[in-house]
């Protein structure tokens, strides 16, 4: 048998499928393990190349596999499709085969994994996020049934959440809905804690990252935000420049160019939701900063900001302000130095 130099693993939540190849890139076998069979079988293999869509445990894997001694590549899914044989037989063996192949791909790009330390801030940030999300559902709930009963109190969550503790012994609520109201109001109690403490997590991790103080000293660059681009953006280096950076996180306009005519529309949207709104956050901060601060007193950044806003208008300002956050964060963190908003007039003799 040939001997195997490369793997291409489909992860699922059930099983794994596994398509070796040797040295020309030929596959050799395929097979199916349970979580607990992947790891005992790549325990008996020599070193190898082990391809991976960065999908759920694909960053557990490759921490696993480095241990093994193996090599692991990391892929985002859009770059393996190209190398599925067949469009309309997508199965666990297909997929397989052509992570395989684009693994071997020699322009391919990789993502590095994630540690554990990083995979655990993230999570904090998950559950924040779906915490709120619970909290903003249970509130619409809650304001739906007291509307049923002839209590409308207004968009206000803030309003809602004070009077429930007075809406549950109100005489015109009807007896068996008053628990309903009281238990709404514990489990959003509940919820608050929940999410007060993630945010006190999250604030820890941006105090004790370097790199995450030099982030934070853009302006709509808190806290939240810092974090999370620590804990997302494993490696800075993954990217060749600034520009890269942005239009993984979404942030730039998609194209469709054609014949040397240049076509962009609509943002793309891509990478990593959560990141992308937290950026969107941010540079409405900064906006508001900017068109606040008397004209004197603005720095460049800021004169670019409100000359922008008044030729493209709101919205658009606002995703030009995250791609350039975006592509600052990379200087910043790419090349280990501090935020520094005058570095223009430093670099501007060696660009003439």
């Amino acid at each position: 048998m040939n001997k195997i130099t490369t793997v291409g693993v489909d992860l699922a939540k059930e099983v794994i499928v596994v398509c070796a190849g040797d040295a020309a890139g030929h596959a050799v076998y395929f097979r199916q393990f349970s979580f607990h069979g992947f790891a005992q079988w790549a325990v008996n293999l020599p070193p190898c190349t082990f391809g991976m869509e960065a999908c759920s445990s694909a960053h557990h894997w490759a921490r696993r596999l480095t241990e093994l001694g193996h090599t692991p590549r990391l892929m985002a899914a859009e770059f393996v499709a190209p190398f599925r044989k067949s469009r309309g037989a997508k199965n666990d063996r297909n997929d397989a085969q052509a992570i395989l192949s684009a693994v071997r791909a020699p322009d391919m790009r990789f993502v590095t994994a994630k540690s554990v330390d990083q995979q655990t801030v993230l999570a904090w940030h998950r559950m924040r996020s779906g915490w709120i999300q619970e909290r903003t559902a249970l509130i619409n709930r809650l304001r739906g049934l007291l509307a049923e009963f002839g209590f409308w109190l207004g968009r206000s969550s803030a309003v809602l959440t004070r009077s429930l503790p007075e809406l549950a012994h109100h005489s015109s609520i009807p007896e068996r809905l008053r628990p309903l109201i009281a238990q709404g109001y514990e489990q959003l109690q509940i919820l608050k804690q929940r999410i007060e403490e993630c945010e006190r997590t999250i604030n820890d991790h941006a105090k004790e990252s370097v790199a995450a103080q030099r982030i934070s000293a853009l302006t709509g660059v808190g806290p939240l935000t810092s974090s999370a681009v620590i804990a997302t953006v494993s490696n800075p280096r993954d990217f060749r420049n600034g520009r890269q950076l942005a239009a993984w996180t979404g942030v730039v306009p998609r194209q469709n160019s054609s014949g040397g005519k240049q076509r962009l529309g609509s943002i793309t949207k891509r990478g990593d939701a959560y990141l992308r709104g937290l950026l969107t956050q941010g540079a409405r901060s900064t906006l508001q900063v900017a068109l606040k601060r008397a004209p004197d007193k603005r720095s460049r950044l800021e004169h670019w900001i409100v000359a922008l806003r008044g030729r493209v208008g709101y919205h658009k300002t606002l995703v030009a302000i995250a791609n350039k956050h975006m592509r600052i964060i990379w200087a910043i963190l790419a090349h280990d130095e501090q935020y520094d908003p005058n570095a223009w007039q430093r670099l501007a003799p060696h660009r003439t």
